[in-house]
């Protein structure tokens, strides 16, 4: 019998640590199976009698609103919706009815919603710019998308959250169509730090939002931690790096946001600076998004830095030209992939920053 016992424990420690699959047809190795289960444990995502969860399959616009709909907790009782072709039978009503009530989906001008259509990336923008507090825009410059375009800013906004980040080649393709398993990954990457992690550039210098970052700077002592701020001073924020001292008290919310031409960090409703441009090459220069300021130029890469919290080899040295007019003495910062800005250096030789911690 305690034999037995000993057994029966093994198998169930085992089976607790061996991942849940999240449906017969979503192994370990999708490349969405993470975010998948996330959605399902939360109960907004589910999948057919059958079993499966078919990340593959185009996702309609009803499913995409049923969706939010389990998110919002909205009332899903069936309902008339005010849509032509939207009956109050149509098993998704009640949550098209709440969704349109919430200005969070808008149809087309003959009336109509269109429920079995295939949602497309560009309506993916607009429906997730609207559901998830997202003030903020990244400077994007897609080939296919003009700044006259009413997707232009859903889609900045989308960025600037980690939400996605388009295409390697500058494209974001507004007219695909997307599929159930993308469109879980874009939710997901709305709701949850880690999430958002997959969402950048090959070789991003943005730092991972799941960690705390500790720098020395020449005004003490700073942490800044990645969460999320519904509203600071009556002003909406969402997901930024909050900034604290020492005695944790918080000194200022910033941002870091990375397209494929650019690195910028900034505060909220103020300033920001590039302080990266791509592709990273010695020689490349540019000024910040605040025109009053000294320019910035790569003047090395590969560079061996020393900081407290390690020893970095690749490093891009930036230096800011010295410019008294804009009281600007002069100083030379280093990017790491992945790191962001892990030292500053005064002309003079003063370390004005360093990373301490990773925790």
């Amino acid at each position: 019998m305690k034999k037995l016992s000993i057994v029966l424990s093994f198998l169930l420690v085992l089976s607790l640590a061996l991942p849940v699959a999240a449906a017969s047809d979503v192994p370990a190795s999708h490349s969405f199976y993470d975010e998948i289960n996330y959605l399902i444990k939360r109960d907004i995502l589910r999948g057919y009698p059958d079993g499966t969860m078919r990340p593959e399959k185009e996702v309609t616009r009803a499913e995409a609103v049923i969706m939010i709909g389990r998110l919002k907790r909205f009332d899903s009782k069936q309902q008339k919706t005010g849509f032509s072709d939207v009956p109050a039978s149509h098993k998704a009503s009640g949550s098209i009815a709440a969704a349109a009530k919430a200005k969070l989906i808008t149809g087309y001008p003959d009336g109509t919603y269109r429920p079995n259509n295939t949602i497309t990336r560009a309506e993916m923008a607009f429906l997730l710019s609207r559901l998830f507090i997202v003030p903020f825009r990244a400077e994007t410059n897609f080939t296919d998308l003009k700044p006259n375009m009413a997707v232009y800013e859903p889609v900045q906004k989308i960025v600037a959250a980690n939400i996605t980040n388009g295409y390697p080649n500058k494209t974001f393709r507004p007219n695909t169509k997307v599929t159930r398993g993308q469109f879980s990954a874009f939710l997901a990457r709305g709701l949850e730090p880690k999430f958002k992690n997959s969402a950048t550039i090959a070789q991003s210098y943005l730092r991972d939002k799941t960690k705390d970052y500790v720098y020395d700077t020449e005004y003490g002592i700073e942490r800044h931690v990645y969460n999320y701020v519904p509203q600071r001073a009556g002003l909406p924020l969402g997901f930024v790096w909050t900034i604290t001292n020492k005695e944790e008290s918080m000194l200022i919310d910033s941002l870091e946001l990375e397209t494929y031409d650019q690195y910028t960090f900034g505060m909220p409703y103020s300033e920001s600076y590039t302080e990266l441009v791509y592709p990273v090459k010695v020689g490349q220069a540019w000024y910040t998004d605040m025109m009053d300021t000294a320019p910035r130029k790569i003047t090395n890469t590969g560079v061996t830095v020393k900081t407290p919290y390690k020893t970095f080899t690749n490093a891009v040295e930036v230096t800011v030209v010295a410019n008294p007019e804009f009281s600007e003495i002069g100083h030379t910062y280093y990017m790491v992939k992945g790191f962001g800005e892990v030292k500053s250096v005064d002309s003079d030789g003063t370390v004005t920053k360093e990373l301490i911690a990773v925790e």
